[in-house]
């Protein structure tokens, strides 16, 4: 896991780093896996108050890696060793598949999670900071859902976050389109919680303030706020219904294939 992400503890305060800076973060199978460990780890371990999750070097997380897309292209699937042959249908943590629970996990931990997020979070890393339960950004940051360039549909919990958040117009809208969007649009969204110059250090401040509070009282506050959302159980089985069609489909590859050529894609109807 240590490759992937970084955990430290100190006075309540768990500082969980993804530590993959070279490829801004993003997401292969050994992050994927990580992510799951870290929220198993940390839901297990008393002395957590806070969570404070960030990206080294200049991106929070730049999404699914690209040699997963290019495996895509040459081969079909979705690019995992071994994936072709996995049901994403199937509930292997309670309500969601493993490539959600690398986002629902954050959701599902006792104790609240603060993402500081740097330069860009695209994609599956969009859905991973959507899994904090304040996200704090960079003035240049920026955002996008963008699964529609590759085909797909987000399909790591994305879409049931989303709708607790956003109005249903502006879902679709950046469903539909997958276009970049600012931190100063993110925040007028209701996806931002704070804009700040250095918001790793303004999520420490906000954090050290929680930890100060009654854990019991904390814990608990987070129980009633996510009982507030409607069951995520349908949305997050409609999310891997949907993708499993998608996957490896005419119109997937040649979307695949059309950015990674820099082409215009041709698709059929």
């Amino acid at each position: 896991m240590e490759e992937r992400v970084s955990i430290s503890i100190s006075e309540g305060v768990a500082d969980v780093r993804l530590v993959r800076a070279d490829k801004m973060n993003a997401l292969d199978q050994a992050m994927f896996e990580a992510l799951v460990a870290a929220t198993e780890r940390l839901s297990k371990d008393k002395s957590v108050r806070v969570v404070v999750l960030s990206g080294e070097g200049r991106a929070f997380c730049a999404g699914l890696d690209m040699g997963r897309f290019a495996a895509m292209k040459e081969k079909g699937g979705n690019g995992i060793p071994g994936g072709e042959n996995r049901d994403l249908t199937a509930r292997t943590y309670g309500q969601a598949n493993f490539a959600q629970q690398a986002v629902w996990g954050w959701r599902q931990l006792p104790v609240p999670v603060i993402a500081a997020i740097q330069g860009v979070a695209f994609g599956g890393g969009f859905q991973l900071a959507l899994g904090a339960d304040m996200r704090f950004l960079t003035p240049d940051a920026r955002m996008s859902v963008m699964e529609i360039k590759w085909g797909l549909v987000p399909d790591m919990a994305g879409t049931p976050i989303l709708a607790s958040l956003v109005r249903d117009d502006i879902l679709r809208d950046l469903t539909y389109t997958g276009r970049i969007f600012s931190a100063q649009e993110a925040m007028a969204y209701g996806l931002a919680t704070r804009i700040c110059d250095d918001p790793r250090a303004a999520a420490f401040e906000v954090a050290r303030d929680i930890a100060g509070k009654s854990p019991d009282a904390i814990r608990a506050a987070k129980r009633l706020l996510n009982n507030l959302s409607v069951d995520p159980g349908p949305a997050l089985l409609a999310e891997s219904v949907e993708q499993q069609k998608l996957i490896g489909s005419a119109n997937q590859t040649e979307a695949v294939r059309s950015n990674l050529e820099k082409r215009a894609a041709k698709y059929v109807d």
